[in-house]
């Protein structure tokens, strides 16, 4: 029988270290190539048969070659490494590419490598649009709040988000006072018409594209989550059944505290970074509709923030919201609100 070999990849922008080991451990091929997946092949042909697994570092980078090896013979033994869920031993004096990759090498051959979820190849576009929409959703906030802030600083009042997307120029004036202020504000305006355009433009091409799973469609029965939402989560979630908790999910979608305790007292703070970014906005996003429509989820943020701030306020909301849709997609039942405030 032959002795399996285990590959793994540190990537990098234009090449990645490749390096694979026996399952003794022996090191077999250390070698650096460039990003050209024909020379990847090739140099892999030699081992192909006895390959048990490739692991990928996963990085912003890593479609290609993910892609890439599962078309070439490879499929089904592709895997992502998660360097945030990995860490090497402290007293390393120095670390480089090729400690990186056999690292990850040596975590594949105990069984031990912490492993990210490779989204499938057919419905990874319409994620990454998603994706991009959520972006220019944070660029145009950005933009509201910059003027909202010259609004309030150079006439004392306030203008709503709403209300700043509808607000016309001679009103502008009025608020600002002279032509030069209402000159800088129009840009932001600008910006934020421009964004609103481009979000509405991704939003109908998603929708033409793409449809709730049926085991989704239940999302749309919480107070805050309409088609865009819930498309979002769906495919920021994948498989719900991938996660065995509800906590799971929880941590995953980053709505949880990342720190260390020991003997009831913080240690240091955990990796934030752990989990799904887009899922932690989605959630948010959800937070702050929600509490606009569903008077029990107002008065639970109210509660919470009369003991904290409204960042905390909104997250405790958003973790909450997130258990709730974790039953949901699990037990195929609809939203109730009396089983997530009681």
């Amino acid at each position: 029988m032959q002795e399996p070999l285990y590959c793994a990849v540190d990537l990098h922008s234009n090449n990645g270290y490749y390096g694979i080991i026996e399952k003794s451990g022996k090191h077999v091929l250390g070698k650096r190539l460039s990003n050209d997946l024909d020379k990847v092949l090739k140099e892999l042909e030699p081992f192909k048969e006895k390959i048990h697994s490739v692991a990928i570092e996963s990085t912003y980078n890593w479609y290609w070659l993910a892609d890439g090896l599962t078309r070439n013979g490879f499929k089904d033994k592709v895997k992502l490494a998660n360097p945030a869920a990995m860490e090497q031993y402290s007293g390393m004096k120095s670390t480089d590419d090729k400690t990186d990759a056999f690292f990850i090498a040596e975590l594949m051959r105990l069984d031990i490598l912490p492993e990210g979820y490779i989204y499938p190849e057919e419905d990874r576009y319409v994620r990454d649009i998603l994706r991009r929409r959520s972006l220019f959703v944070k660029q145009r906030t950005a933009q509201m709040l910059s003027l909202q802030n010259m609004i309030s600083r150079q006439s004392g009042s306030s203008l709503s988000m709403r209300n700043i997307q509808k607000v016309n120029l001679e009103e502008l004036l009025e608020l600002l006072g002279s032509q030069d202020n209402l000159f800088m504000a129009k840009q932001n305006l600008d910006m934020i018409r421009f964004l609103s355009e481009k979000i509405k433009i991704l939003e109908n091409h998603v929708l033409d594209k793409a449809e709730l799973k049926p085991e989704f469609e239940k999302l749309l029965t919480v107070p805050g989550i309409g088609k865009i939402l819930g498309l979002t989560i769906m495919y920021e979630t994948g498989d719900i059944s991938r996660f065995a908790k509800a906590g799971n999910f929880t941590s995953y979608c980053r709505c949880v505290k990342a720190e260390a305790s020991s003997n009831y007292k913080k240690k240091s703070n955990n990796n934030r970074k752990n989990g799904n970014k887009y899922l932690s906005w989605a959630f948010v996003e959800v937070a702050h509709k929600m509490k606009q429509f569903c008077p029990e989820a107002q008065r639970f943020y109210n509660r919470k923030y009369s003991r904290g701030n409204g960042a905390l306020a909104t997250k405790a909301l958003a973790a909450k919201i997130s258990k709730a849709v974790f039953y949901i997609l699990k037990n195929q039942e609809e939203f109730d609100v009396k089983k997530i405030f009681g």
